[in-house]
């Protein structure tokens, strides 16, 4: 006798093939995926996008049910990826960068809105190229009713925000040649700068005013942390460890105050160094065979290192994926940077402090 259907048992779960799973999956969890990724838990997570924690976790666990596979690790210090939650990760920042794209030009074909560019701007980059590519890129882009939505988060040196499209564009350090970057970014150099290195004035490099890496490594370099610069970081580390492999930082005490770094430096208990920058367009500073009272500052001397090793080049990058509008308004700022002349006339502010070098050119035929 066949019983009634509530006394029938549930039928196991069968997880849907490739076609179901893509139609399964909406955008909310390509959000939370992507989110929990970014904040590395789930409480952080949640506290992101605004949801309760058991929420995220349940719909998390969805997302894994149709895509048939794990997605996540969950450990005591937070979640790490499978192989399969690294290749959705990527999936998702891709296909949600295509949909804000593609949402905001229906908006503006509707004329509801702007075109927007969302451009990072690294903390700690030296002023004389923050504002004077800032300011030409809003003017470039306000001349072509684009709206530019600002980003102040560090770059690495693969600028994964702008390969990850979760940016547009942005100004950073160039660790490498432009062919290092990995498609489909577009890339155009603007200037070299280098570090301010300041050493005990007791230093027998001080009275040259310069001083080789391999005295650099041998003491205490307080610069950092990395977090603030990661690519800039990392690839300073790895030039001082030619002369000494087990070479690391010294996070500085306090981070925004030089002098306090300086005072902290000249009353350490062995010869301690301290680092800035990059914030000199290199070349610019004359050897310093004298030292004028002006370049000492608590008993520590400011000098440069020999052939200019930690030289890096700010770059302005981009995505190739984007529209060829705003592929051009960035091909132009950049461009205007480089030859002031040659392009539109920078404003009288701007002239003044014009960047002179040009490092590196990477940009598509259609911009020639």
């Amino acid at each position: 006798m066949r019983g009634s259907p509530l006394d029938r048992q549930p039928e196991p779960l069968k997880l849907p093939g490739p076609v179901g799973a893509a139609q399964a999956i909406e955008l909310r969890h390509l959000r939370y995926f992507v989110a929990l990724a970014d904040a590395g838990s789930f409480t952080q997570a949640a506290q992101r996008m605004f949801i309760a924690q058991p929420t995220l976790s349940q719909q998390i666990r969805r997302l894994e049910e149709i895509v048939g596979a794990p997605l996540l690790q969950r450990r005591r210090d937070g979640v790490r990826l499978t192989k399969a939650g690294t290749v959705l990760l990527d999936a998702s920042r891709a296909v949600l960068s295509l949909v804000d794209q593609e949402v905001h030009r229906t908006r503006q074909a509707a004329g509801l809105g702007r075109q927007r560019l969302r451009v990072v701007v690294p903390p700690g980059l030296p002023d004389t190229l923050a504002v004077e590519a800032a300011s030409r890129l809003k003017a470039t882009a306000a001349a072509a009713d684009v709206e530019i939505a600002w980003m102040e988060t560090p770059l690495d040196a693969e600028f994964s925000l702008i390969h990850q499209h979760r940016a547009d564009a942005g100004l950073g350090w160039l660790m490498a040649g432009p062919e290092a970057l990995p498609a489909p970014l577009d890339v155009m150099g603007l200037a070299e700068f280098e570090p301010d290195v300041w050493i005990p004035l007791s230093h027998a490099a001080a009275r040259r005013g310069t001083i080789s890496v391999a005295e650099l490594a041998r003491i205490d370099v307080i610069y950092g942390p990395r977090r603030a610069e990661p690519g800039i970081y990392d690839a300073w580390t790895q030039v001082l460890r030619t002369a000494d492999p087990h070479f690391e930082f010294s996070d500085p005490p306090l981070r925004r105050s030089l002098q306090m770094n300086l005072a902290f430096a000249a009353t350490a208990d062995r010869p301690t160094a301290v680092l800035t920058g990059p914030n000199v367009i290199a070349g610019s500073r004359p050897r310093l065979i004298s030292l004028p009272r002006s370049a000492v500052s608590h008993e520590m001397v400011r000098v440069i290192i020999e052939h200019r090793p930690l030289a890096a080049t700010a770059a302005l990058v981009w995505s190739g994926d984007l529209p060829r509008t705003l592929q051009q308004i960035l091909f132009d700022t950049a461009e205007s940077i480089i030859s002031p002349g040659a392009a539109r006339p920078a404003e009288p502010e701007l002239q003044a402090m014009s960047l002179p070098v040009v490092l590196a050119r990477r940009f598509r035929p259609a911009f020639t």
